[in-house]
């Protein structure tokens, strides 16, 4: 979906400005610091209340909060030989794997006979075929070769375009990805959209850097092309590498990066069919469009119009021998994980050990599930909602949620850089936003999708199918605004520009994020954040741009609009400084959305917690005031380090900063945080005059 800003790199993945000084930049009042703290900070082996960190009191919290919060956590849960990064949402993401497994194997173990279908066979069915190893190495490259066959078979270049439209049905990322999107200028329809594709490495820098490090990845990345050709059975294999590496580079030559894709100005582009056929005459369209069952539309999206015209040309130029090398081996990829298990090993090797760092492949049970849950989610999800989240959490979300959308609107009026016309345009969209909480009011219905309990790699094709015959079917047809783009086991949550909602799966909504046991300082610290997160997102560098009802629409004066932007690079500066590994840094500008939403959604939770607190938020638990309760739920919910591979990739590719960066460099601008601590001006978790404040 277009316009969904997330809390957090997925669980099951990793991820999305010149510097101009501190213009803009809000000055954290310095006052002088409070009274010393009656009671002493808790024992290192003991938590100060349900809910809370065990902290670690031989590290000042005024000099780096993120290791005195953290640190204890961090040294008692090590990175697992499977991950390459481990904090609490991947705990958590890793505990919701274990009940759903527990789930799947008892539905698992029930009868398949053919008169024996019950409630659940369908996910039960794609689980165990996942699991059966067995069949996997015996069947080999079988069930792909009907595809391996079709792109050996290719004839002729007027023939490519039937064959890249049942490729991209299969799930096949090559030249270019074609799907549905909400109108960026008429949010009430969804339209077809074209957009670039087609590479392997994870962001087009990685093809062009000169660096050592990028150097060695492009290195192993050929290599890796090549023993997957070899295992595939082919001629000259080394060869057909450096082809399709050739093929990749020019394409990412011709593509945004992710930087330059956040802006939805550069990614938003409305072309008739005809001007699509007259940009990329490579492709015969009309024939593409018909074999994806459609008719050809009056308008679409061309995301990246020179895309196009480079696509064309480059297949103009090449041979079809190159072709069909770069065409299989972007079908080896896609179903690599799905293949015999020397397969499954290459592939991890290059994408997890030598770009994520992970020393060991997650076990077959949990690469299952996480399967399951993505092919057939909201059936798997029926399940997780059973067992971990009753009505009463949902009840609480939404009186969070009315609190902080009340701090919100009324920080508006406070905001004295924001003029009056433009408050009341803010006002009015807030006005129309909605939240989603746990799961959906209707669930999919994933009857016409044929699971076979023998047939892993055919099932996931025809899940691909599925769901690519699901979404275009939604095009020239109103939006549906109760449909979520989280599965409900989800450890995440978003905010969606389109939709002007946030949405919380039940996955996010156990402890740390959400804790029954624990007070409300702690939960509006933890999960409080997380939706003032959300919906600032609404309002930072790019949701800003779109406006109640979802239309990409400018509703600022010019004036507020420089000042917004002139604050924003406060953000860029202060987080483009920190150092990921050696010499990468975090790129500012590539992660300014968030970070936004950091520096804003911690703001408003903070402002509706000392209300709904009133005369109780003196009152103090486990020997904590209710502020400091409040600034450790936020650091808890961040707990974790990442692998030295992790870092540079997500410093890099990801909209997200890291952990230790969200907590420090949020609290460091806010004074609350300060006087919270007793922190002096000269403490490094003060930022002092150079503060950055957007919200």
């Amino acid at each position: 979906m277009s316009g969904v800003r997330s809390l957090s790199t997925s669980a099951a993945v990793a991820a999305l400005i010149a510097a101009a000084g501190l213009a803009g930049c809000h000055t954290t009042d310095t006052k002088p610091p409070a009274p010393p703290l009656a009671a002493a900070q808790p024992a290192p082996d003991t938590p100060a209340a349900p809910g809370l960190p065990v902290v670690d009191n031989g590290v000042s919290p005024c000099d780096n909060f993120f290791l005195h919060a953290c640190s204890v956590w961090n040294k008692r849960n090590p990175i697992p030989a499977d991950q390459s990064r481990w904090g609490t949402f991947n705990k958590l993401a890793d505990d919701n794997l274990a009940l759903l497994h527990d789930e799947l194997e008892k539905l698992a173990a029930r009868s398949t006979s053919a008169n024996a279908s019950f409630e659940g066979q369908r996910i039960a069915d794609f689980y165990a075929a996942c699991m059966d190893e067995a069949g996997i190495e015996s069947r080999g490259l079988a069930p792909l070769q009907p595809l391996l066959a079709r792109i050996n078979g290719l004839k002729s270049k007027k023939a490519l375009s039937g064959l890249l439209i049942d490729l991209h049905m299969a799930g096949v990322n090559a030249f270019h990805r074609v799907g549905q999107q909400q109108d960026f200028k008429d949010a009430t329809q969804v339209i077809a959209g074209v957009y670039q594709g087609g590479l392997g490495l994870p962001d087009k820098p990685y093809y062009f850097k000169d660096d050592d490090k990028s150097k060695q990845q492009r290195a192993a990345y050929v290599a890796h092309i090549g023993k997957m050709m070899a295992l595939a059975g082919l001629p000259d294999a080394e060869a057909k590498a450096q082809t399709v590496m050739r093929i990749e580079t020019q394409l990412a030559d011709a593509s945004l990066d992710r930087t330059a894709m956040r802006e939805p100005e550069n990614r938003y582009h409305l072309k008739t069919f005809a001007e699509l056929q007259s940009l990329d005459p490579a492709i015969n369209w009309t024939a593409y469009i018909h074999g994806a069952g459609l008719k050809p539309p009056a308008t679409l999206n061309v995301s990246n119009p020179d895309y196009m015209k480079r696509e064309s040309k480059l297949i103009r130029e090449l041979s079809l021998a190159d072709i069909k090398t770069y065409l299989t081996w972007r079908t080896l990829s896609a179903y690599a994980t799905w293949l015999p298990d020397a397969f499954v090993q290459e592939n991890f090797d290059f994408y997890d050990r030598t770009l994520r760092g992970a020393r060991e492949m997650k076990p077959r049970w949990k690469r299952c599930v996480a399967a399951t849950d993505a092919a057939l989610g909201e059936d798997l999800g029926k399940y997780f909602v059973a067992r971990a989240f009753g009505p009463e959490k949902k009840t609480r979300m939404l009186q969070m949620v009315a609190d902080i959308r009340k701090a919100l609107d009324e920080t508006f009026p406070t905001l004295t850089w924001m003029s009056p016309e433009t408050q009341a345009k803010a006002h009015a969209k807030l006005d129309a936003f909605t939240a989603k909480i746990g799961y959906p009011d209707k669930w999919r219905d994933y009857s016409a999708l044929t699971v076979s309990r023998g047939d892993a790699l055919g099932n996931a094709l025809r899940a691909e199918t599925f769901e690519f015959h699901y979404d275009m079917a939604k095009i020239g047809k109103p939006v549906d605004k109760g449909e979520w783009s989280m599965t409900p086991p989800t450890v995440n949550a978003y905010y969606s520009s389109a939709h002007n909602d946030i949405n919380f799966p039940a996955g996010i909504l156990q402890p740390p994020f959400f804790n029954d046991a624990a007070d409300d300082a702690t939960n509006y610290g933890a999960i409080g954040v997380v939706i003032g997160h959300e919906i600032t997102h609404g309002f930072d560098d790019q949701g800003r741009k779109f406006d109640g009802n979802g239309n990409l629409k400018d509703w600022w004066t010019a004036d507020d609009a420089e000042k917004f932007k002139a604050r924003a690079q406060c953000l860029v500066d202060q987080y483009g400084s920190y150092v990921a590994d050696g010499d990468v840094k975090e790129n500012g500008k590539l992660k300014l959305g968030e970070n936004t939403a950091d520096n804003g959604g911690i703001r408003v939770a903070y402002r509706a917690l000392m209300e709904r607190l009133g005369a109780r938020k003196d009152e103090k638990i486990g020997g904590l005031t209710a502020a400091q309760r409040f600034f450790y739920g936020f650091a808890q919910v961040w707990c974790g380090e990442a692998r030295p591979e992790t870092r540079r990739l997500q410093a890099q590719t990801d909209p997200h900063s890291l952990g230790e960066f969200r907590v420090n460099g949020t609290l460091s601008n806010m004074k609350e945080f300060a006087e919270a601590f007793n922190c002096k001006p000269t403490d490094k978790m003060v930022a002092g005059e150079k503060a950055c404040r957007v919200w």
